[in-house]
C-alpha cells in the first residue's frame, strides 16, 4: 500500500530502515505466516532474519552496539511487521520493553552487562506484571521478594508472559516490603528484578519453572506462558536501578512504550486487512460486475481506509510525544484504544467482504480475524485505557471554580 498510512518528516535513514523492513515482510513473512500460524510454529527463520537486520538493537544506543533509533522508528517497523504477521511483532515487543527499561532505569553495570548482548539478539527479553488473579489491577500483585543477605528470595506465580519460553531475561515485578513500612501504598512497595534464565520449558533455573505454552485461539507461533517462582534466589545487584520500591514506575514507563507498540500492531493488522479486502472486492464478481463497484462495498472500503489513516496518525503522535521526552500516557492510551478498536472493525469488514470464503482457512483474513481480539486486551483493556484517558483529561481541564 503506497497511499495509506504515510508518515511525514522522516529522515533518509528512517525511510531506508522502513523500506528494508517492508521488503523483508513482503518476501520473508507474508508468504509463510499463515502456514506457520496454523501449525503454531515458532518462526525461527524469521527471527534469525530480524537479528541479521539488527532490529533487536533498533532502540538500543549505539554505545551498546544498537542502532540508537527513536520510538517512532521502532513503532513504524512494528507496524510493517504486524502487517505481515502480528505474532512476530510480539516477539520483539517484550524484548524492546526490557531494553528500554534498562536504558532508562538500569544501573551503569546493568546496562553494560545486558544491552550489548540484547542489541545483538543474543539475549531475548520478556517482562512480567500480571498474575492469575489480578489482570490489569497491578496493585494487587501478591508475588513477593524477601531479602536474605546479598540475595532476594522470590515466590509467586506470574501469568501471560509473551516470550516466556524463548527469552533468557525476564523483568519481573513483585512486592518487596523491605524498607517500606506497613501502610505504604502498594505501588510504592514494588520492585523490578532482572531474572536471567535458560530458554525453554520446565525448570529453567533453580526455583524458576516455565510451564508449557498456553493454547490460544490466535496470536500463535509466539510462546505465551506462566512463570512459577518457588524459592528463586536473585542477587541484590539484579534489582533494576539498584533501589527497591521503584518497580511500579519503571514498569509503567515501559508499558507506555508497549502501548505505542500495540497501537502500531493494530495499525499494521488493519492495513493488511484493508489490502486483502480491497483486492478481493476487485476480484469477486456478483450481478455482472466486481463487488467493488457496488456502492455498499465502496462505503465499507471508505470507512476502512479512514480508520486505518486515523489510527496511524494517533500512533505516530504518541510515539513522537514519547521521543520528545514529554509525558505521553494520554496519547499512548488514546492511540492504543483507537487503533485496537479500529483494527477489530476493519478486520471484520474485510472478513465480511470475503463472504463465505473469509471463513475458510485457505484465506489469510481468517487468521487476522482470530488475531485482532488480542489487541483489545494486550497492554491493558479498552476500559483501562479509557480510565487513564479520563483521569488525564480531568488533570488537563481541571475546573477552577
Amino acid at each position: 500500500m503506497a497511499r495509506l498510512a504515510q508518515t511525514a518528516g522522516l529522515t533518509d535513514v528512517q525511510q531506508e530502515i522502513l523500506a528494508t523492513v517492508r521488503d523483508f515482510v513482503d518476501k520473508e513473512i507474508i508468504p509463510v505466516a499463515t502456514g506457520l500460524e496454523h501449525r503454531d510454529e515458532y518462526p525461527q527463520a524469521i527471527v534469525d532474519g530480524l537479528k541479521e537486520l539488527g532490529l533487536f538493537g533498533l532502540m538500543i544506543p549505539e554505545e551498546y552496539g544498537g542502532l540508537g533509533e527513536s520510538l517512532l522508528t521502532y513503532a513504524l517497523c512494528v507496524e510493517e511487521i504486524a502487517r505481515g504477521w502480528m505474532s512476530v511483532s510480539g516477539i520483539i515487543n517484550t524484548h524492546f520493553i526490557v531494553a528500554y527499561m534498562l536504558k532508562q532505569h538500569g544501573t551503569p553495570e546493568q546496562r553494560d552487562h545486558f544491552l550489548p548482548r540484547m542489541a545483538a539478539g543474543e539475549i531475548r527479553g520478556a517482562f512480567s506484571m500480571s498474575e492469575p488473579g489480578l489482570g490489569s489491577d497491578v496493585s494487587a500483585i501478591t508475588s513477593k521478594a524477601v531479602r536474605d543477605g546479598d540475595e532476594y528470595v522470590l515466590n509467586g506465580q506470574k501469568m501471560w508472559l509473551t516470550n516466556g519460553g524463548t527469552s533468557s531475561l525476564v523483568a519481573v515485578l513483585v512486592r518487596s516490603d523491605e524498607g517500606h513500612p506497613e501502610g505504604t501504598a502498594p505501588h510504592k512497595s514494588m520492585t523490578t528484578f532482572l531474572v536471567e534464565k535458560e530458554p525453554g520449558f520446565g525448570e529453567v533455573r533453580p526455583g524458576l519453572t516455565i510451564p508449557g505454552k498456553i493454547e490460544k485461539m490466535g496470536y500463535k507461533g509466539v510462546d505465551t506462558t506462566e512463570m512459577i517462582m518457588d524459592g528463586l534466589r536473585v542477587p541484590a545487584d539484579r534489582v533494576l536501578g539498584g533501589v527497591t520500591g521503584r518497580g511500579f514506575y519503571q514498569m509503567m514507563d515501559g508499558v507506555e512504550v508497549g502501548r505505542v507498540n500495540v497501537a502500531a500492531r493494530g495499525c499494521g493488522v488493519a492495513q493488511r486487512a484493508f489490502e486483502l479486502g480491497v483486492r478481493y472486492a476487485q476480484q469477486r464478481h456478483t450481478f455482472g460486475k466486481p463487488i467493488a463497484h457496488h456502492q455498499a462495498i465502496q462505503f465499507k472500503l471508505a470507512e476502512m481506509a479512514t480508520k486505518v489513516e486515523a489510527a496511524h496518525a494517533m500512533m505516530v503522535n504518541a510515539a513522537r510525544k514519547k521521543d520528545s521526552g514529554e509525558r505521553n500516557d494520554l496519547e499512548a492510551g488514546m492511540a492504543k484504544y483507537l487503533a485496537s478498536e479500529y483494527c477489530k472493525e476493519v478486520v471484520e469488514d474485510a472478513f465480511r467482504i470475503h463472504g463465505g470464503y473469509g471463513f475458510s482457512k485457505e484465506y489469510e483474513i481468517e487468521r487476522l480475524y482470530r488475531e485482532a481480539p488480542m489487541l483489545l486486551i494486550g497492554e491493558g483493556t479498552a476500559e483501562i485505557q479509557k480510565m487513564i484517558i479520563g483521569r488525564r483529561l480531568l488533570e488537563e481541564y481541571r475546573f477552577q471554580g
